[in-house]
């Protein structure tokens, strides 16, 4: 029996349980990896950085509510859509569950006549929400890659799950996106992962730290998981640091993660830190990835998107979820002993989710 009741499958035996290797990532994995029946939940994700200084993000989804998987296939559209302008865009669609397609042997994933679609380097999306519609093309310049087999497993046995595989850890974006008949084409860096499970995340996460960002020649895919009360506040720290599109270094034992800054956000009321640091030490080498806020970009409680009777029933049940979301600061530095080689600073956005009560570190 495991000693730890959360943590990611990385033995020999959990490569073998899933059919993966330790060497390569197949096409497949960024396939439909459940059936869609209730009880599971999957999603493909996509969110990139313009030149113009716009930000988007777009997620085809198989369940609406994640925290929900029990319920049947009711497929969602989200797309989120930044301009520099100031003018921000937050849709999501529903769909009937006829609408939705998705390939088992490569990412292929359609809703109504929305697709996202690709082979591990390259990849389609083109979505329409009301009045927004974008053509993404995507190429990968950073190998696919996952943290050991990419599924986090809580319990005594095992049996729950909750998977992650960055497919394009970081990758050359080109976008055609219309606001009304306002045209725009421009270019980016871009990134996608996917995401599939069999257990509500509220039910196994308490919260998680999760950002990504690029800054000279590196890039990075970092998270601090800590799951929930019942699972022993385990944390699952996530980590891959890549320079100049090779990965150097993503072993999650080498990983320390600090907090500092801490203040009560006002309007979701939970500790929030102002900066967040990861610090990956490999011999004489150190590298670290600081996190930090300058503005919020949303700060809403999870309850008040909760309508009707689940209203009533999640506030007797005294849930408490919330999802942040900031724009700030990156900074990755790599020192040798006491000595900083090198220094790199841009912008990054970031999130950090809530989905039990404040538990101050």
């Amino acid at each position: 029996m495991p000693s730890k009741l959360a943590a990611v499958a990385s033995s020999p035996a959990d490569y073998e349980r899933f059919g993966l290797s330790h060497a390569s990532i197949a096409a497949w994995e960024d396939g439909a990896r459940t059936d869609d029946s209730p009880g599971t939940y999957e999603w493909w994700y996509f969110d990139a950085h313009l030149e113009d200084g716009a930000k988007l993000v777009v997620a085809f989804m198989n369940k609406a509510d994640i925290a929900e998987p029990k319920k049947p296939l009711s497929p969602v559209l989200r797309l989120s859509l930044d301009l520099p302008d100031g003018r921000h865009f937050e849709k999501v669609v529903h769909y009937p569950a006829g609408e939705w397609a998705a390939a088992k042997d490569h990412a292929d994933v359609r809703i109504g006549e929305n697709r996202f679609a690709g082979d591990l380097h390259r990849y389609r999306i083109q979505a329409s929400a009301e009045e927004i519609s974008v053509d993404v093309t995507l190429t990968g310049e950073v190998q696919p890659w996952r943290p050991s087999t990419g599924y986090m497993l809580f319990g005594a046995d095992r049996s729950l799950e909750f998977a992650w595989l960055p497919a394009v850890p970081k990758g050359a974006v080109t976008v055609s996106y219309s606001i009304n008949g306002e045209q725009h084409e421009t270019k980016g860096i871009g990134y996608h992962d996917h995401n599939w499970g069999n257990v509500g995340l509220m039910k196994v996460v308490h919260d998680w730290y999760w950002a990504r960002g690029r800054a000279g020649p590196y890039s990075v895919i970092a998270s601090y998981i800590v799951s929930a009360k019942q699972y022993g506040y385990e944390p699952i720290p996530i980590f891959m640091l890549a320079r100049d599109d090779v990965v150097v270094g993503d072993d999650p034992d080498k990983v320390t993660f600090e907090r500092e800054g801490m203040y009560t956000d006002h309007k979701t009321g939970k500790p929030v830190a102002a900066t967040t640091r990861y610090i990956y030490q490999d011999g004489p080498n150190r590298y670290e990835v600081s996190f930090t806020r300058t503005h919020d970009l949303s700060a809403d409680r999870m309850i008040d998107s909760v309508k009707g009777l689940k209203r009533v029933a999640a506030k007797l049940a005294h849930f408490d979820g919330a999802y942040l979301r900031f724009a700030g600061d990156l900074e990755i530095s790599r020192y040798r002993g006491a000595d900083l080689v090198e220094t790199y600073k841009d912008d990054a956005i970031w999130e950090l989710m809530y989905f039990g009560h404040p538990r101050h570190p």
